[in-house]
């Protein structure tokens, strides 16, 4: 048995890990398992790639792993639930780099050997690993800044801003064609691509408003897979094309979902400045009175309640308040009432961030329901509690033609017979659009920190207990 038919073995039980980790982060109860089980698939192909390339210094790799272990092993105990949608920009940021670098690497090698011999193939594919890898980094290094509020998360608008990012791609196209036909004579092309990729991905991110950064997320994270599936037709590794095209293929179709949840296409949310102003004066001059309400009297509403649902935001991330939330649900049945908690495709500021948050919680993944199956029958529920969501509970997305979210499938819980809704203050969310369920007759403002709001009302039930 040699080693090369060792080494391909491999790389297919990689590529099957691979598989049966993506499915299994598909679940709640399986996301971890899945996850470690990609990881074993990564070390093998890892190791086998050491095994078949010749390595110039093991001791520099060895060094390298300890360093970015290290980093990252610090970086995963430190980081903050609501800061994890940034943790995810940069690693889809470093991702793309890494491919660029490889792209570039072996471009270098290539027109500096002493006998030429790059393959137009192998040209195209090294112009998109760098072209998509500088897009990726320098894309979602903005975004991280959007998310991380480093800087404004309003769209950034100039004039011309569409045919300068349609010029700087047609002419990234362009020197890949000319790149491709002679590679040694075109380094500083090359090195234009490289230029202009990083300035398209800066271009390309600014006039995202920050509602939108689930979508982008999705959207650079299947970049990253993109640039790294041409990384591995680089440097002929059949394991990084086939992990970069299940990154690649499953980041789209995420894209995909987070669209369809909000009602527009990929083209409108990448060039229509979502949330460079704010409503139209219609949906901006919402208008009424809000009617703030106590924990205690809270209280002997949801312990007549029969039904609850629960609806999560970015505010129960930015309070830390998932776990209290999990107690009160607790409580509620143990009082022999129904409890669902309703998550929105969009809410929090990545794919699948109160998912994330109530699996910490340890709720069970089964009383978690979609927009679709919690809609139809939200006239019958007794009380719905909206803590820290603002933009998908929004009754202007039904009802105001003007607003900017309009059209919007949002959590119709103004049609429940009674709704709580926990914020500091009557201030819009990061969409910047008025909420009119705020001053809805059944809606009642627990105004405060959502943990402590929500603290208070166990504690309501544990007195009474």
């Amino acid at each position: 048995m040699n080693l090369q038919f060792v080494i391909d073995i491999s790389y297919i039980v990689s590529a099957v890990l691979f598989i049966i980790g993506l499915k299994m982060l598909g679940s709640a109860k399986t996301a971890v398992r899945g996850n470690f089980i990609s990881a074993i698939g990564m070390l093998l192909a890892v190791v086998a790639t050491l095994i078949m390339k010749d390595v110039i210094s093991f001791k520099l790799i060895a060094a390298g792993f300890i360093v970015g272990g290290l980093i990252g092993a610090i970086a995963a105990q430190r980081v903050k639930m609501t800061s994890m949608p940034e943790m995810v920009a940069l690693f889809n940021g470093f991702g793309g780099l890494a491919s660029l670098l490889v792209g570039w690497s072996e471009y270098h090698r290539g027109v500096h050997a002493e006998t030429v011999n790059l393959p137009a193939f192998t040209m195209v594919a090294t112009y998109l690993a760098v072209i998509i890898g500088g897009i990726t980094f320098t894309g979602s290094i903005i975004a991280y800044a959007k998310l991380a509020e480093k800087m404004n998360s309003k769209p950034i608008l100039f004039k011309a801003q569409k045919p300068v990012n349609a010029g700087l791609l047609i002419a990234s196209i362009v020197i890949l064609v000319l790149g491709s036909i002679a590679p040694e004579t075109t380094y500083p092309l090359f090195l234009i691509a490289v230029i202009i990729s990083l300035i398209l991905g800066v271009l390309a991110v600014i006039p995202i408003g920050g509602a939108d950064m689930p979508v982008v997320i999705s959207l650079l994270n299947s970049y990253s897979g993109l640039a790294a599936c041409a990384a591995g037709f680089i440097i002929f590794n059949n394991v990084l094309v086939v992990a970069g095209c299940l990154v690649g293929a499953s980041g789209i179709i995420l894209t995909q979902i987070m669209c369809k949840a909000m009602n527009r296409s990929l083209s409108n949310v990448l060039f229509s400045g979502f949330g460079a102003t704010s409503s139209s004066a219609k949906s901006g001059t919402v208008q009424g009175e809000a009617k703030p309400i106590t924990a205690e009297d809270a209280y002997y509403i949801l312990e007549a309640a029969r039904s609850v649902v629960v609806v999560p935001g970015y505010g129960m991330a930015v309070a830390q308040a998932q776990h209290v939330v999990r107690e009160l649900g607790d409580a509620l049945e143990k009082n022999g009432c129904d409890v669902k908690y309703a998550i929105h495709p969009v809410a929090g500021r990545m794919p699948g961030h109160m998912n994330v948050l109530l699996a910490e919680a340890n709720v069970p993944y089964e009383q978690l329901v979609e927009p679709p199956d919690v809609n139809p029958v939200m006239a019958t529920i007794d009380v719905a509690i909206v803590i820290g969501a603002n933009d998908v509970v929004n009754p202007a997305a039904r009802e105001d033609t003007s607003s900017p979210i309009y059209g919007m499938p949002i959590i119709n819980v103004d049609e429940a017979k009674t709704c709580f809704v926990l914020k500091r203050s009557m201030a819009s969310g990061f969409a910047g659009v008025e909420n009119p369920l705020f001053f809805k007759d059944n809606t009642r403002m627990l105004f405060g920190d959502a943990k402590a709001m929500v603290t208070a009302l166990v504690g309501q039930f544990k007195d009474a207990g």
